[in-house]
């Protein structure tokens, strides 16, 4: 399959270097001095160049608030057979410009990365597929994922939102919490370490997508439940009951899935 891959950024570039073997892969990105270190593949430095790659799927791999502008500019350059495909983790927007197009797409997210996840051993690592996808794009990356033992979610547009508004504005509200009540350690201990580094990891996504991901309709209620659970927190630490202390953290363990 003739695959061109659109923005040369980590996952961009963890396509290129995952797909070149197997595929005739291409690459393009507006800031040139990005394909400088690519192998197996073709480099791209202008539009019309994708024009005459012809490609069958396009993948798109900018960041999330350019993902449609982007789109719009290279539609004119891909053959109508070209299937659209999106690597996104907030869908917002996307299931009514597929449908104006009147392509065929596949949306999928890779949950893995780039801050936290490891590219090169992504074993038990987690995707979702979009259900509404095109069944040989939704192949392509089922084929893809499998290879690499990545587990796979088959999700609906609506179905995804929901999942990621849990998964990713939970974990991200907490840390937000927590860099907010920073203040300089002269000797952190272990824990207070490693909740600082994923705060810092967190801290250098890109803020659109952060923001996006937090005013997501389905992100209110995870933030809610932080505001109640921390109120509750507060009560217990002003009662200063032992008893009710450890009635809270054998909850707290059968949640994890920890045995009490």
């Amino acid at each position: 399959m003739r695959v061109a891959i659109v923005g040369a950024g980590n996952m961009g570039s963890w396509l290129v270097e995952s797909l070149c073997l197997d595929h005739e892969v291409g690459i393009y990105d507006a800031d040139r001095s990005k394909l400088k270190y690519f192998f197996n593949s073709r480099k791209f430095i202008y539009l019309e160049e994708i024009h005459d790659f012809a490609p069958d799927l396009m993948i798109n791999a900018v960041s999330l608030e350019k993902t449609i502008p982007v789109f719009r500019e290279i539609l004119p350059y891909l053959p109508a057979s070209c299937i659209l495909a999106d690597i996104t983790s907030v869908k917002k927007g996307l299931s009514d410009f597929y449908r104006e197009t009147g392509r065929r797409f596949v949306s999928t997210h890779p949950m893995f990365g780039p801050t936290f996840g490891d590219i090169r051993n992504l074993r038990d690592e987690n995707a979702i597929i979009i259900k509404e996808s095109d069944k040989e794009g939704a192949d392509f990356f089922r084929n893809l994922y499998e290879e690499l033992s990545i587990r796979i979610h088959d999700y609906s547009f609506d179905e995804h939102d929901q999942t990621i508004a849990y998964s990713l504005s939970l974990p991200f509200s907490s840390s937000l919490v927590f860099a907010s009540c920073m203040k300089e350690q002269d000797a952190p201990g272990t824990t207070f370490r490693k909740h600082n580094e994923i705060a810092r990891g967190l801290l250098s996504e890109d803020d659109y997508l952060l923001s996006e991901i937090l005013m997501s309709p389905y992100s209110l209620e995870q933030v809610e439940n932080v505001r109640d659970e921390l109120n509750r927190l507060i009560e217990l630490i002003k009662n200063g009951d032992p008893a009710t202390f450890n009635e809270m953290f054998s909850n707290l363990r059968n949640n994890i899935g920890m045995k009490s």
